[in-house]
């Protein structure tokens, strides 16, 4: 599936033919590649899992442990806040600096809560933790409203970072995840999860289990992760995302070390409230125990 691009339709009639050539080409050459990697040697019957999109595989070597329905262009609700805080970092902006929430952060889409009220003030830095950590929607919203040039220079700033990325099956309308025109593919979600992991602070955001945010008013709000995960000892978790809309199910995204292998963790369209928790934790004991029988026999 190719996804032209919102910015293309301003492109001569002339000059789009060559690009969509070039793009096919790239996505061409892009699937060989990945046809190329290493087998997939966990069998599907091995783990059960009951995610409809899932993959696995190791992080630095790109070896594909599982794979199920990766190519599927799914809507990826939250996991949209990965590339949120990539963009809104790389715009850096003053962390400390103090961001009003407004009328135009209030959800129109899915009418979800927020603890966040309307004219509440918080620094850009505890909006980008909330967003990442808690999952907090108004927190998103606020930071690609602030950011220059407004919403729509933002959304277009995602998109952008997605196509360096290679992200050929992804495209973005919002900045929160609650449009269900958000949508990638397991394999895209990979290498937004590989390059999100090379900032320190999505790192440190995804996988602060609490944090007690101050108003300017005073005012405390504790705040908790969206993933009960990072509270588990028997994980080494170093980057996280859940996301939810009935679209695309529950989902979740990790970077994590199995075995002293680092492995990232693509899990989509989970209906069951625990089955991501659920899978993650049937791909690590799987991990585990094959990782064991494989260094006994050497």
């Amino acid at each position: 599936m190719f996804i032209l691009r919102p910015a293309a339709s301003r492109i001569g009639e002339g000059s789009l033919k060559p690009l969509i050539v070039a793009v096919m080409l790239g996505l061409a050459i892009s699937s060989a590649a990945y046809a190329q990697r290493q087998p997939i040697v966990i069998r599907p019957a091995a783990l059960n899992l009951k995610s409809s999109t899932a993959l696995v595989l190791e992080q630095d070597g790109e070896r594909v442990l599982y794979a199920k329905n990766i190519d599927a262009v799914a809507p990826i609700a939250s996991i949209t806040k990965l590339m949120t805080a990539m963009v809104a970092l790389d715009a850096q902006l003053p962390l400390s600096e103090m961001v009003v929430i407004t009328k135009e952060d209030v959800d129109k889409v899915k009418y979800t809560r927020s603890r966040l009220r309307v004219g509440a003030m918080l620094t850009r830095g505890d909006l980008l933790r909330l967003a990442l950590m808690a999952s907090e929607n108004r927190a998103a919203a606020a930071l690609s409203r602030a950011h220059p040039g407004g919403r729509s220079a933002f959304v277009a700033a995602m998109n952008r970072k997605a196509t360096e990325l290679g992200m050929w099956h992804t495209e973005f309308v919002d900045g929160t995840g609650l449009s269900s025109a958000n949508v990638s593919t397991a394999e895209n979600l990979a290498r937004l999860v590989r390059a999100a992991h090379g900032y320190p602070l999505i790192r440190e955001f995804t996988t602060d289990s609490q944090y007690t945010v101050t108003l300017s008013s005073g005012r405390k709000l504790h705040f908790s992760n969206s993933n009960r995960l990072v509270k588990n000892r028997h994980w080494e978790i170093g980057l996280s995302k859940t996301g939810y809309i009935s679209e695309a199910g529950r989902c979740l995204v990790l970077q994590a070390t199995i075995m002293s292998k680092p492995v990232i963790i693509v899990l989509l369209d989970s209906w069951g409230k625990l089955t991501r928790i659920g899978d993650a934790n049937r791909i690590r004991r799987w991990m585990k125990s094959h990782v064991s029988r494989e260094s006994a026999g050497s």
